[in-house]
C-alpha cells in the first residue's frame, strides 16, 4: 500500500477513503490504533498500514503512551492541499460568474 507512495505526498495519502476517514476521526480527538480500528471493517493491520502512509505524508503522528500508541492529526501539510484547491475554486467561481452573466443576459434578450 505505501511502497508506491513518495514520502510526503499528501495527495496520494488522502486518495484513499479509509485514510480520509482516519483524518476525520483524528480531527475530533487523538485515538489509539484500537480505537481507530473499531470504526472500520478492515483488520487492525490494515489500519496500521493506513496510519503508516499518513505518518509518512506528515499528516499524523503517533506517540507511545504506556503499551498503546496514540495518534494525533498534524494538519499543517493540508495547507498544500488547500492552496491547490483554492486555485480551482477561483477557476470555478469565474466560470460560474460568466455562465450566470450569459444566462441572465440571454433571458433579458428574449
Amino acid at each position: 500500500m505505501g511502497s508506491e507512495l513518495q514520502k510526503g505526498d499528501i495527495f496520494q495519502a488522502i486518495a484513499d477513503p479509509t485514510r480520509r476517514e482516519v483524518i476525520r476521526l483524528l480531527s475530533v480527538k487523538n485515538q489509539s490504533i484500537a480505537e481507530l480500528s473499531s470504526h472500520f471493517e478492515v483488520s487492525r493491520n490494515a489500519v496500521v498500514k493506513h496510519l503508516n502512509v499518513l505518518t509518512e505524508a506528515g499528516l499524523v503522528r503517533g506517540e507511545k503512551s504506556g503499551r498503546e500508541k496514540i495518534y494525533q492529526l498534524q494538519p499543517e501539510p493540508l495547507k498544500e492541499l488547500q492552496e491547490w484547491l483554492s486555485y480551482y475554486e477561483k477557476f470555478w467561481y469565474n466560470k460560474l460568474t460568466k455562465l450566470k452573466y450569459v444566462v441572465e443576459n440571454d433571458t433579458l434578450n428574449k
